[in-house]
C-alpha cells in the first residue's frame, strides 16, 4: 500500500506543472470534453485563449465531473498571456507548413517531458477546430507535437486530441522513479515572455546594424526563432546574448 501511494504522488508531482492551452475554441462542449479528458489522465491546469463562449451550459455538461478544471480555467486575451511563464511549449498541429518546425510524436512528448522537465512549466497549445494554430503562434512554440494516425483522414476532434496527448504524458509520468525527477541544469530555462523579449530585441538590433529591412523580417526572424528554441535557452544564456546585442547596438537597445 505504501509504494502504491509513493505511485500516485510521483505521477501528479509530474503533471501538476504542464498545462493544456485551447486557441480560440468555437464549440464549448469542447471545452468540456477536453476537462473531462484532462481529469481522467490527472492534470488539471487548463488556459484558454479567447473562447467564443465559455462559462457554458454545453462545457459543464460534456465535462461530466471535471466541473472544477472549468471552475479554475484561466481565460487569457492573447496566447502570448497564456505562455509567457512556461521554459517549454509544445503546438499540436496536422498540418504540414512551408517553414518547418522541429517535430515531436505524442509519445515522444510524454517522455521527453518526464525526463527533462523537472520544476519547469511547460504548455501544450491546441488550436481551432477547423483551422488549428496560425504560423506566428507555432513561432513561440519549441516543438510541433504530432499525433500518428490515418494519412488521409488525419483530423482529430479536440478533445480526443487532447486524451491522446494527456494519456502519453500520464504514462510517462508513472513510469518515472520519484528519485529521478530532479532539475539538473544550474539556470532554469528561459520563460516564453523572456524569450519574446529577446526576440524583440534581436530584431530591434539587426535593424540598427542594417542586417535587414524592418519591414522585410519575417522570413528571418521566424529561422531565428527555430534556431534558438531548438537549444532551449536558459536565464543566464538569454542575458548574455542580450548584452551583447547591447554592445553591438552601442549600448542601446532595448531593456
Amino acid at each position: 500500500m505504501v509504494k502504491f501511494a509513493v505511485f500516485w504522488i510521483s505521477s501528479e508531482t509530474l503533471l501538476e506543472n504542464i498545462r493544456i492551452v485551447l486557441v480560440e475554441t468555437s464549440h464549448p462542449g469542447n471545452i468540456g470534453g477536453v476537462a473531462r479528458a484532462m481529469k481522467n489522465m490527472m492534470m488539471s491546469n487548463l488556459y484558454l485563449v479567447t473562447p467564443k463562449i465559455f462559462p457554458s451550459a454545453d462545457a459543464t455538461a460534456r465535462a461530466s465531473g471535471a466541473d472544477e478544471l472549468l471552475a479554475s480555467a484561466i481565460v487569457c486575451d492573447s496566447l502570448q498571456e497564456a505562455v509567457a511563464d512556461c521554459s517549454l511549449v509544445f503546438g499540436a498541429s496536422a498540418r504540414d507548413r512551408t517553414l518547418s518546425w522541429p517535430e515531436i510524436s505524442a509519445r515522444e512528448c510524454g517522455e521527453k517531458l518526464s525526463e527533462d522537465m523537472g520544476s519547469q512549466k511547460v504548455a501544450i497549445i491546441f488550436g481551432r477546430e477547423n483551422s488549428g494554430l496560425k504560423n506566428h503562434e507555432l513561432d513561440l512554440c519549441h516543438y510541433l507535437l504530432r499525433i500518428p494516425c490515418n494519412e488521409n483522414f488525419s483530423s482529430l476532434n479536440l478533445a480526443s486530441a487532447v486524451q491522446i496527448v494527456c494519456y502519453e504524458l500520464f504514462v510517462a509520468s508513472v513510469q518515472q522513479q520519484p528519485k529521478s525527477v530532479v532539475n539538473k541544469q544550474e539556470e532554469p530555462l528561459a520563460t516564453a515572455n523572456q524569450l519574446e523579449l529577446f526576440y524583440q530585441h534581436l530584431h530591434q538590433a539587426l535593424v540598427d546594424i542594417g542586417f535587414m529591412h524592418p519591414d522585410k523580417s519575417k522570413s528571418i526572424m521566424r529561422r531565428l526563432r527555430r534556431i534558438y528554441n531548438r537549444t532551449q535557452l536558459d536565464s543566464k544564456e538569454v542575458d548574455i546574448l542580450r548584452g551583447i546585442l547591447r554592445m553591438s547596438q552601442g549600448n542601446k537597445g532595448n531593456e
